[in-house]
């Protein structure tokens, strides 16, 4: 699977991510509650893995064009 088909599933919307991020911290204050590491474990995976595919995601879906370099003569670098 190509990098570009795999972005390609990322949604481009924020609400995913705030949802999973927001869904990852109740589960990992439920797994402090029940004293169940694997819980807590599978929490800040969540909020790890949104906070990781949405700064991915924008970058992927963004159309804006990267900024120009600045424009220096040759002549200007000479002197």
């Amino acid at each position: 699977m190509s990098a570009l088909a795999a972005a390609a599933l990322l949604p481009e919307s924020i609400g995913p991510y705030i949802a999973l991020m927001g869904l990852g911290f109740a589960v990992a204050i439920l797994g402090h509650l029940s004293r169940s590491r694997w819980m807590v474990a599978i929490g800040v995976i969540m909020v790890f893995l949104a906070t990781v595919l949405l700064p991915l995601a924008l970058q992927v879906f963004s159309d804006e064009p990267p900024p120009p370099g600045p424009n220096v003569p040759l002549a200007a670098l000479q002197r």
